[in-house]
């Protein structure tokens, strides 16, 4: 086997099926790919890239960065198969066209707040530890009122986006007239305010800690429903819902908690519900083999990194808590483009 090792990347040559370090080596050095990626959204490149003329001298000169800076970082983005080159000038690949360029409606580069926090970060330099507690130190992110989640808040909302209008009808398939929604831990808002716009008659009231919900409130008023929309702010295992409610969301939620926990938080949701009505949960629920599909499979790491007991949930266990809840006609569907799935029961 013949290996070259070049600027902290590695490649081989060898027979079909031999063994090879090259994972390891992109694995070791994959907080290259991170700190690339901050360091372009910081320097506006991907803006920059999309208005052209895309030759390094312009782009330096726009970013206000040396010109071997800039090319480097190209080049390395442009192997990452983040930018595209082509007779020395820089364009978007279809990745970072839609998601990076900040003209783009779909622009992901706001969750950079959320996702590269010391909060969530910090962890991983004591995984090992981690794993031979089972847990991190104290409550994770879970804490109530924890300030991480008004980040989450105001930076996620342009990748939940897209699943909220799927999440909503699935919520609402079959249901329309007059009804009350119960959305708890609604984060952004999005998920409840999507139902909002498809329903002219719901009513939603939100369950947050008070200053997410200021968040929410905000998205409320952006999306002109404000004055079917509803606060109520507490924890989701103390605050009194009131009711009964047509439809509940969970989104995002229930991989926080032990499998107990979250049949003791679905119990309660039950009965808040009139009968006959829908819970409608979004998770990221990975195959029964727990390896795949891949990124909600490997989802399960950030819980135990962040949480005491969470865990990311197969689609048998997520319908054990509903049965064990009261709900009945438990069942999943996709979310289209997305690694979610939404896991819908009736009370």
């Amino acid at each position: 086997m013949v290996m070259r090792y070049s600027s902290g990347m590695a490649t081989s040559r060898h027979p079909a099926g031999a063994a090879s370090p090259t994972l390891i080596f992109e694995t070791l050095q994959a907080f290259q790919r991170t700190e690339a990626l901050r360091a372009a959204i910081e320097l506006d490149l991907f803006r920059f890239v999309g208005t052209g003329p895309g030759d390094v001298a312009s782009l330096a000169k726009s970013c206000s960065a040396s010109e071997r800076g800039v090319r480097i970082l190209c080049d390395y983005l442009t192997v990452i198969g983040l930018l595209n080159k082509q007779d020395g000038r820089y364009r978007h690949s279809p990745t970072s066209a839609v998601f990076l360029d900040p003209s783009s409606p779909a622009c992901l580069a706001s969750m950079t707040r959320f996702l590269w926090s010391p909060t969530l970060q910090e962890p991983y330099a004591h995984l090992a530890e981690i794993v031979r507690r089972g847990q991190p130190p104290g409550e994770g992110t879970v804490a109530p009122d924890h300030p991480i989640w008004v980040d989450f808040a105001l930076a996620m909302a342009p990748m939940m986006a897209p699943m909220a209008a799927p999440l909503a009808a699935m919520a609402l398939e079959g249901r329309s007239g007059p009804m009350r929604v119960l959305d708890i831990a609604v984060g952004h808002g999005l998920f409840g305010i999507a139902v909002a716009k498809q329903e002219p008659q719901a009513n939603i009231v939100a369950v947050d800690g008070a200053s997410v919900l200021e968040v929410a409130k905000s998205n409320a008023q952006k999306a002109g429903v404000a004055d079917r929309y509803q606060t109520l702010p507490g924890s989701a295992f103390a605050v009194e819902y009131g009711g009964p409610y047509d439809i509940a969301l969970l989104t995002n939620f229930l991989h926080h908690f032990d499998f107990p926990t979250c049949v003791q938080l679905l119990k309660k949701v039950r009965t808040a519900m009139k009968t006959g009505g829908r819970v409608a949960a979004l998770e990221f629920v990975p195959n029964e083999d727990r390896i795949s599909p891949p990124t909600p499979a490997a989802f399960s790491l950030t819980m135990l990194a962040s949480t005491p007991a969470g865990d990311a949930y197969t689609f048998s266990e997520l319908e054990g808590m509903y049965h064990d809840a009261g709900f009945t006609q438990v069942l999943q569907r996709p979310v289209p483009m997305s690694p979610h799935t939404v896991v819908l029961g009736s009370a």
